[in-house]
């Protein structure tokens, strides 16, 4: 995972036009108002000096394109027109668009420098479309690898084999993707073709420490993937924390009865994200919400989306109050409820119905636990540390610095159980 360039706004992956043009419309409005955020964007984006009052709609088109990193307001209509074709597979407006503009062979399909979907071949193959893959290619496009790669990291596992069949080879670190995805068919295919499970500088421990520590989420998969590694004789510690990345009940059985004392203990980060599988010392680097460092097993169920293994620890006794332990500075003492407020599920587009918070209610969580937490988030236009003194899930939610991160139906969810601010 590296750093990406920020802006205001984030391009979706599949734009919608029209959503763009009643947004450039708002702005606008907001603009002839002199509303102070929309005019600092006017001044701050757009090339020439311009008085609120003059402006035209063109002008906050080109504000609002800019905002999200694209040159201009007809490349960002340009992208729109050309990731839509592409998800709907119609062949003949991709190729017409790249006919008028044979640039858009190469460039990437939202029209963003940094965009790693890629250029249109790579794009489709993100979703699948062998077709326009075909067409493109005898239209020119050169990003073979770069698709397979792609094809490979999303578990479009066909694309993959037709891209294979074409000439693209499994490549230095490529591995790293399905890792990143936990896609466990991809890696599966790259382990059938062939490779090498290390990136692209050799370090084979690498690939295992972003399985434990990627922002994506997806029990299944990511079991899938640990068990591949197991098959293939890369030894995984035999801890519980281990168990739950694994998605193992059975081993935690066993774990249970060497230790009745496992479902009130609390884990250090390294327990949790062994360094000698590579995982960084930098705590921030696994990227999750709440934070898990001085967690029990449950904290580390909501944050992993693993609801089976938390439904089975509640079956054994698991006490859903149980806090995090408290570090030399005073954070911690969190209870699990507060990973269902900041959560990476819920970033990735899980729990939306706040499922595993209505899990703890129901068992007894307390919809007003204090605990003071820090937190510093990776990869976001902020990566400061923030502290939060005293706080309950629902007021951890509400003065948290990015609310991206907050499950909006969990909180909801709380404060009709008699959750307060």
């Amino acid at each position: 995972m590296t750093a990406r360039q920020f802006h205001d706004r984030h391009f979706p992956v599949r734009p919608n036009l029209e959503q763009l043009k009643h947004q450039a419309k708002d702005l606008l409005r907001a603009i002839r108002r002199a509303d102070p955020a929309a005019v600092a964007e006017l001044h701050k984006r757009h090339p020439k000096p311009i008085e609120p009052a003059d402006a035209k709609l063109a002008d906050a088109q080109f504000t609002l394109a800019r905002s999200y990193g694209l040159s201009s307001w007809p490349r960002l209509v340009t992208a729109c027109r050309m990731t839509d074709a592409i998800w709907r597979g119609d062949i003949e407006t991709v190729r017409n668009l790249v006919l008028k503009d044979p640039r858009l062979l190469h460039e990437a399909a939202r029209g963003l420098p940094d965009s790693n979907w890629g250029p249109p071949m790579s794009y489709a193959a993100n979703v699948g479309q062998d077709a326009i893959i075909l067409m493109l290619r005898d239209l020119g496009a050169t990003d073979l690898q770069h698709a397979f790669d792609r094809a490979c990291l999303q578990g479009r596992i066909e694309t993959a084999r037709r891209l294979y069949a074409m000439g693209a080879r499994p490549a230095s670190g490529c591995v790293m993707g399905p890792c990143e995805t936990l896609n466990a068919s991809g890696l599966a295919l790259l382990f059938e073709l062939g490779a090498e499970f290390a990136d692209e500088h050799g370090d084979r421990l690498a690939p295992i420490a972003l399985l434990l520590q990627t922002y994506s989420r997806g029990p299944r998969g990511k079991h899938e993937c640990l068990e591949l590694l197991a098959t293939r004789g890369i030894h995984l510690p035999d801890t519980s924390p281990m168990a739950v990345h694994r998605g193992r009940t059975d081993l935690l059985e066993a774990h249970l009865a060497h230790d009745p004392h496992l479902l009130t203990r609390t884990f250090s980060h390294e327990e949790i994200y062994p360094p000698e599988l590579g995982c960084h010392a930098d705590h921030s680097l696994a990227l999750h919400g709440a934070p898990l460092a001085g967690t029990t097993l449950l904290h580390l169920c909501v944050d992993f989306d693993e609801i089976e293994i938390a439904r089975w620890l509640i079956a054994h006794g698991m006490n859903v109050n149980a806090k995090a332990a408290i570090d030399p500075d005073g954070f911690g003492g969190h209870t699990a409820l507060f990973g269902c407020v900041v959560s990476q599920p819920y970033r990735c587009g899980l729990q939306q119905d706040a499922a595993f918070t209505r899990l703890l209610l129901d068992h007894g969580a307390d919809p007003n636990s204090r605990a003071s937490l820090r937190k510093r988030l990776r990869f976001v236009r902020d990566d400061s540390m923030h502290e939060y003194r005293d706080v309950t899930p629902l007021s951890w939610g509400e003065r948290f610095h990015d609310q991206d991160w907050v499950n909006r139906p969990a909180m909801r969810l709380i404060a009709a159980r008699g959750g307060q601010l």
